[in-house]
């Protein structure tokens, strides 16, 4: 089974920020972006990362909007334009992330084109625990 493309981007995305963020020019403010991009997509992709880290309501809804496959392509379009405009500075390693970022955009862009209904992580899945033994539950919670 291949690597969900989200959580690829999450890690690229931290890496290229960090990689670039020893730049002595104004594409250090798009390596500080790539890496916010990075955290914020942590969230986006890995719903469960909602329930363990304490972040505020209203950032909870605006990850949970995200949840349609037309707002999922405005996200990706809105962040691989930042990536994009990197290249005025300096051409970098970012350009590599917005061209994921672009491909992430047509891909939900396609799939709201053909109907097709967005699909959550399995990581999120509830399950009743109190129809389950104490150690299943404490696997559960593992």
């Amino acid at each position: 089974m291949a690597a969900d493309p989200g959580i690829v981007l999450i890690f690229l995305s931290i890496a290229l920020g960090i990689a670039n963020i020893f730049h002595f020019n104004i594409v250090i403010v798009f390596a500080i972006l790539a890496i916010v991009q990075g955290i914020v997509l942590a969230f986006v992709e890995v719903p469960f990362l909602l329930k363990i880290f304490r972040v505020p309501d209203w950032f909870i809804r605006g990850v949970q909007t995200l949840d349609q496959n037309l707002y999922r392509v405005i996200f990706y379009v809105v962040m691989a334009v930042i990536q994009w405009l990197s290249i005025t500075c300096m051409a970098t390693s970012l350009i590599a992330l917005a061209v994921l970022l672009t491909i992430a955009a047509i891909c939900y862009g396609v799939a709201g084109l053909m109907k097709q209904e967005f699909h959550k992580s399995n990581v999120v899945a509830s399950v009743d625990v109190s129809e389950m033994p104490i150690d299943a539950q404490i696997r559960q919670a593992l």
